[in-house]
């Protein structure tokens, strides 16, 4: 091989090397990884805490409504949605909405005996119950819609308005088909991390990008009647 063109291929090889590291470099300085999750912070948002702290424990609402969320997805309960005389399942055992009323009951919250007096009081607010079973009507997405539809605060289903999704936020999908409670975690758009239980192995992940949102809701205990709201026992 002559020597010009060896020593042209060393330059080349060289350039593609520089290019690379400098490439690298930028990707990691910008912070945008793919695979790496971030904060609110780093997109400049600011985040949203709750007013109250219901069980006075010194955090407010929503982000013990995130970490009881959190506490269950990392629990990795088994995905099964038999009915349980007691109504709640064991701690070993739960779905989408189990992961919900164990997230509430972080925050001190009785969301089974919240829904079961708004279904008492408000009737009309479910049409798609017959007749009322204490055992299960919590752990029904559909009830629990009716519940935050008539007691939260609504909010966009624009995931690209990434400012309005905070951590503790509740979300909805399908025709009442799944739920999840929004992360503090988001990906390199933005866009939030949702923390939920379909039975997967990830169940804190990128999920608002690969399903629809249908609802989205922020919870206030301080908008809810003292006839409806009722603490963990």
């Amino acid at each position: 091989m002559p020597a010009v063109y060896n020593i042209g291929m060393k330059k080349r090889v060289l350039a593609i090397i520089v290019i690379s590291a400098v490439a690298i470099a930028v990707i990691y300085c910008s912070g945008i990884v793919a695979g790496r999750t971030y904060t609110a912070e780093h997109f400049g948002i600011e985040t949203v805490l709750s007013g109250n702290d219901f069980n006075s424990n010194g955090t407010d609402d929503s982000t013990d409504i995130l970490l009881g969320a959190r506490q269950d997805a990392e629990n990795m309960p088994s995905y099964d949605s038999a009915y349980y005389d007691t109504g709640y399942p064991p701690e070993n055992i739960g779905v989408c909405t189990d992961l919900v009323w164990r997230a509430f009951r972080n925050a001190g919250y009785s969301l089974r005996d919240m829904v079961d007096s708004d279904i008492a009081a408000h009737p009309d607010h479910y049409p798609n119950i017959t007749v009322s079973d204490s055992n299960i009507d919590f752990r029904r997405v559909i009830n629990l819609h009716h519940f935050f539809a008539s007691y939260a605060i609504q909010l966009t289903t624009d995931i690209n308005d990434i400012e309005a999704w905070q951590p503790g936020d509740i979300v909805i999908f399908g025709n009442d088909s799944h739920i999840g409670i929004v992360s503090d975690r988001r990906d390199r758009q933005g866009v939030p991390y949702l923390i939920h239980n379909d039975g997967g192995v990830k169940r804190e992940a990128d999920y608002l990008l690969h399903r629809t949102p249908t609802a989205h809701y922020r919870f206030d205990g301080s908008l809810l009647p003292d006839s409806i709201i009722a603490a963990w026992h």
